[in-house]
C-alpha cells in the first residue's frame, strides 16, 4: 500500500501584536508602579526629616514647614501622607520605636529566662544607638516622657520586668520602679555610645579619645541593669556575656 501524502499543511507562525488597548494598560501599570514608588520615597523622606529634627531640637520647636524644607517636599505633598504635625509625630515613634521593639520581641521569642531577654533587648539598643547615632539622640532627648514610656521599648521592659518578678528572678518589689530603674541605665549608656561615638570622629582628627565605653559597653551595661534588678554580679555579667539569639550582632528594622 502506498503511502498516502501527508494533507498537513505548514502553517505560518503567527506573531501577536500587542493591542492599543494592551499597551495603554502596560503604560498605565508602569506609571502606576513609578508613582508608588514616588509615593514610598516622599514618605520615606518625610519621616527621615522629622526624626532627625525632633532628635535635634525636640517636638515643640519642630513645624510642618521645618520638616518640608529639611526633606525637600511641598507642604501640599505633606498633607497627602499625614494630616497634621502631630500624625506625622505618631508615625515617626511607631517606626522608630515600635518597629523596634517588635524586632526584639521576635529575636528573643525562643528565652524562657526574663533576664535573658532583658540583656539581650539592652545590648541591641545600645547597639543601634551607636549604629544610628539620631536615633540614640531621640531616645536621649525624650527622656522619661510618657511617650518613651508608653510606646515601644517602655511597655516592654514593663512586661518582661513583672515576668521577672512573677518568676522571682528580680528582686523589685514595685514593675514600675523595675522600668524607671532599667531605664535610667539604658538612657545613660545611650548617652556614653554617643559621646563614644563622637570621639572617634575626633580620634580620626588627631583628637585625643577618651578611655570609657568601647568594648564590650553593652553587655556591661547589660549586667548592670541585671545587677539593678537584684541578680548578683557573677550571673549578671554571664547572662550579659552570653551570645546573642541566631548569631545576630544586630536587629534589622525598617
Amino acid at each position: 500500500m502506498k503511502d498516502l501524502p501527508n494533507r498537513r499543511t505548514t502553517r505560518p507562525r503567527v506573531t501577536k501584536v500587542p493591542s492599543a488597548s494592551t499597551e495603554a494598560a502596560e503604560v498605565t501599570e508602569a506609571r502606576q508602579s513609578r508613582g508608588a514608588r514616588r509615593k514610598r520615597e516622599t514618605r520615606a523622606r518625610l519621616l527621615d526629616a522629622t526624626l532627625r529634627l525632633v532628635a535635634d531640637k525636640g517636638m515643640d520647636c519642630v513645624t510642618i514647614n521645618d520638616i518640608t524644607e529639611i526633606a525637600d517636599v511641598g507642604s501640599g505633598s505633606f498633607y497627602n501622607h499625614f494630616e497634621s504635625k502631630e500624625a506625622i509625630f505618631a508615625a515617626v515613634f511607631e517606626w522608630v520605636f515600635d518597629e523596634f521593639a517588635d524586632a526584639l520581641d521576635h529575636l528573643a521569642s525562643g528565652l524562657s529566662d526574663p533576664a535573658e531577654v532583658i540583656a539581650v533587648s539592652v545590648r541591641h539598643t545600645l547597639m543601634r544607638a551607636r549604629r544610628e547615632p539620631v536615633w540614640g539622640q531621640l531616645l536621649i532627648r525624650e527622656g522619661f516622657s510618657a511617650r518613651i514610656l508608653n510606646w515601644g521599648l517602655g511597655p516592654r521592659l514593663l512586661r518582661d520586668g513583672k515576668r521577672g518578678i512573677a518568676a522571682g528572678r528580680f528582686v523589685v518589689a514595685d514593675p514600675f520602679l523595675c522600668l524607671i530603674s532599667a531605664t535610667g541605665i539604658i538612657l545613660a549608656g545611650i548617652a556614653v555610645e554617643l559621646h563614644f561615638a563622637t570621639s572617634i570622629v575626633a580620634a580620626t582628627r588627631g583628637q585625643t579619645e577618651p578611655d570609657w565605653g568601647g568594648e564590650k559597653f553593652a553587655e556591661r551595661t547589660a549586667a548592670y541593669v541585671l545587677q539593678a534588678l537584684g541578680l548578683n554580679g557573677e550571673e549578671a555579667e554571664k547572662i550579659a556575656g552570653l551570645p546573642l539569639p541566631m548569631g545576630n550582632s544586630e536587629v534589622k528594622t525598617g
